[in-house]
């Protein structure tokens, strides 16, 4: 791994908790692996045996009901992890994981991790410092789906997707409508219509591309939503 996959990694809320010698111990010999969009990382119901750090691309967390309905709970992107609870426990997965774009993941092995707990009981507190945030990032996605209306959603997606806060903005979508439509808990045509209306506020899509004609007042129509709650 060079030095830009080790700030990645040192960006996490798990290993950020860490010292950095402990890190490298952890994950130093380990090699990242390059995947196709498409590739299943975990499923549903497998021993969990490891935990995953996106250094890029897209991860999506999904479960399938008896009815045969995937439901996407959430999509991990570079700098997050994702399954780290279920090897704490040391149960099995209890949702499916599955590569949206080509993306670059580190797999940590679940077992000698445990290991390295029992010998630094400290490491839980990164454990906690994750989970937390895991938690916490559920909790916020509840609230937009229940305070904000499914154009605002639409558009708090593309401006953290930009690191622009004013002016224009061009964005590629990192994987197929469908999908942003499930995890912005919305159906296919919902989403379709709730993007049209964002054309009043400068938002114009060609296939995969948005081009955003002012990045500032889209997040003013986000912010609206908040200051209305409050």
């Amino acid at each position: 791994m060079d030095a830009a996959d080790w700030d990645i990694i040192k960006s996490t809320p798990l290993f950020g908790a860490m010292a950095s010698q402990t890190a490298q111990a952890l994950v130093g010999n380990t090699t990242p692996r390059c995947h196709e969009k498409g590739i299943t990382l975990f499923l549903q119901g497998e021993p969990a045996s490891a935990f995953f750090i996106v250094l890029d691309g897209w991860v999506k967390i999904y479960r399938t009901t008896p009815d045969g309905l995937e439901v996407v709970l959430h999509v991990f992107k570079r700098g997050e992890t994702l399954a780290e609870a279920a090897i704490f426990l040391g149960g099995r997965y209890p949702a499916s994981a599955e590569t949206v774009s080509a993306a670059r993941i580190l797999r940590v092995d679940g077992a000698a991790f445990r290991s390295r707990i029992e010998e630094r009981p400290a490491l839980a507190m990164a454990m906690l410092a994750s989970a937390s945030y895991q938690l916490k990032s559920l909790v916020e996605q509840i609230e937009q789906i229940k305070v904000r209306s499914a154009p605002q959603r639409i558009a708090d997606f593309l401006v953290r997707m930009t690191q622009v806060r004013k002016g224009p903005a061009v964005i590629e979508l990192p994987f197929e409508k469908g999908l942003l439509a499930n995890r912005l808990g919305m159906k296919p045509e919902s989403f379709s219509r709730a993007l049209a209306q964002l054309r009043s506020y400068g938002v114009t899509v060609e296939r995969g591309t948005v081009c955003i004609a002012d990045v500032a007042g889209l997040l003013g129509f986000v912010e609206y939503a908040d200051e209305d709650d409050a």
